[in-house]
């Protein structure tokens, strides 16, 4: 099985839901089913139904969790000495060369990636294309909307 980087924040994250997940939202369905069974006949029995469903969902997301955990590797980016390369967990400061907009994205793993946060995955197209690239390099991005040249301002393991 492939190791999952996953950032220290990332990594508590996942740890924190899957906590949340064994202890309140586990018990709240099995709950849930408790009172549907309840109620009499299960074969007509909708809330019974829908809460199986949504134990099913829950129980499937633990394993998820635990797999992607047990498989992960951490890394906390202020402990990161790259001399100065975009890697993993890096915060790149970028300007599009076309309309001088200037951004900032830490590339982290696949599950903590929230672009409003200015949070992009490993495995998106312009993480790929920064990764070991330092200040005052361009790269280029194949953009839906085209190619696009970014220069990299600057890189900081925060």
């Amino acid at each position: 099985m492939a190791t999952i980087p996953l950032t220290k924040r990332g990594a508590e994250k996942l740890k924190d839901e899957l906590t949340r997940l064994k202890s309140v939202e586990r018990h709240a369905v099995i709950q849930a089913i408790a009172e549907a069974r309840a109620q009499g006949d299960l074969s007509e029995n909708a809330e019974y139904e829908a809460a199986k469903d949504k134990q099913g969902f829950i129980e499937g997301r633990i394993l998820e969790i635990e797999g992607k955990l047990a498989a992960a590797q951490i890394i906390d980016p202020a402990a990161l000495d790259a001399g100065g390369k975009v890697v993993f967990g890096s915060t790149v400061d970028l300007e599009d060369e076309d309309s001088g907009a200037q951004v900032t994205y830490q590339i982290v793993g696949e599950d903590e990636a929230d672009l409003k946060q200015g949070l992009i995955s490993i495995g998106s197209p312009i993480a790929r294309a920064l990764i070991g690239k330092e200040a005052g390099d361009v790269a280029e991005v194949q953009a839906p909307g085209g190619l696009r040249h970014y220069e990299i301002v600057g890189v900081r393991y925060i």
